[in-house]
């Protein structure tokens, strides 16, 4: 079934620097981002961009330091205006609201978790996590009660009158988080929201974000460099470079099918066995006897049940139905770090 798409980005460039609207001749014509640089003096930050993120959905934008990530998370409220393009919400283009209409938008429609925190240090956790709902001029018994179930739902309970210095950082995201939610926003932006974090915290705080998603189903746009992160919680995944999007697709098209030089770089040394899913290698046009096996149970797992049977093949189910099949064989070879397709070069357009 086809998700509903909640945010289309549509053609959408930035460029920065002296007359950005008269670059873009320059880059639809081919230029690089670095003689963009050195001849005009102007940075490309994104390169048409287009994609649709699915209504409901962790949609995971990925890319090394300059690749444009950040970049592009800010356009979809507006903290950066673009050059060129549209970013349609629910049928309306943000870059075309007023500033009522886009004041309104920022207030109800997206919320944003940012990578530092952003806390108002002189305010305790409680004025900080209804701070949202203080602007949308909810009464303040209200936003009282909302907000106390939201820092009961992050695990801060105890810590409302605690300032935002007095936790650790762990917490502090937490408290933005729940601040985020608090508004009941259908979409949360959330840019680079956990890199800051110790690798402990940062898992514990993807646990949580799971976890809430799991129930709430909000459309989240996530920003991350970290190639794990992303492949642990995106439903879907952009990759940029210099701008440009050179892959998107599921976790498991990515790792089974990279795009190009840089991607395959990016996903050579992750663990396959703990990202590709048995549904992604699966024959479902052979039916055979052998232990059960799920399909979306990720392959690790999967070889652990047949090397316990001391088989060589399962039946992969749903919902308890059989429907289809899985070999050793072919399990082994999709965890086996990938060689470089040949041909396959540095380019990405």
């Amino acid at each position: 079934m086809v998700s509903e798409t909640k945010v289309a980005i549509k053609n959408l460039y930035k460029i920065f620097g002296k007359d950005p609207a008269g670059m873009i001749n320059h880059v639809q014509n081919g230029i690089s981002k670095k003689e963009l640089l050195e001849k005009y003096g102007s940075v490309l930050a994104l390169n048409d961009v287009n994609i649709d993120i699915p209504a409901r959905g962790i949609q995971v934008i990925m890319g090394l330091s300059g690749s444009g990530k950040s970049t592009l998370i800010r356009h979809v409220n507006r903290l950066i205006e673009p050059t060129s393009g549209e970013i349609i919400v629910d049928g309306q283009n943000v870059l075309g609201m007023s500033k009522t209409e886009l004041r309104e938008f920022r207030r109800h429609t997206a919320s944003m978790v940012f990578q530092r925190f952003a806390l108002l240090p002189h305010h305790t956790i409680v004025d900080n996590v209804s701070y949202g709902l203080t602007v949308q001029k909810v009464p303040k018994q209200e936003a009282a009660e909302r907000s106390q179930q939201w820092i009961d739902r992050v695990g801060l309970t105890g810590y409302e009158k605690h300032f935002p210095s007095q936790l650790s950082g762990g917490m502090q995201q937490r408290v933005g988080l729940a601040r985020a939610l608090a508004t009941d926003a259908e979409i949360l932006l959330m840019d680079e929201a956990f890199s800051a974090l110790d690798p402990l915290i940062r898992t514990d705080m993807q646990d949580v974000l799971l976890g809430l998603q799991e129930e709430l189903h909000k459309t989240i746009l996530f920003i991350t460099h970290d190639l794990d992160e992303a492949l642990r919680i995106g439903e879907n995944i952009a990759i940029l470079r210099d701008g440009f999007v050179v892959q998107k697709g599921t976790p498991q098209e990515i790792v089974l099918n990279p795009a190009d030089k840089y991607v395959t770089d990016f996903i050579k040394d992750i663990n396959r066995g703990r990202v590709l899913r048995v549904s992604s290698i699966m024959d479902s046009k052979k039916l055979k006897n052998g232990p059960e096996i799920e399909r979306n149970m990720v392959l690790e797992d999967a070889l652990q049940i047949l090397s316990k049977a001391g088989v060589f093949e399962a039946t992969v189910t749903e919902g308890g139905k059989s429907i289809g099949s899985v070999e050793l064989g072919k399990m082994t070879t999709a965890i086996a770090r990938p060689r470089e397709k040949a041909g396959q070069s540095d380019t990405y357009r």
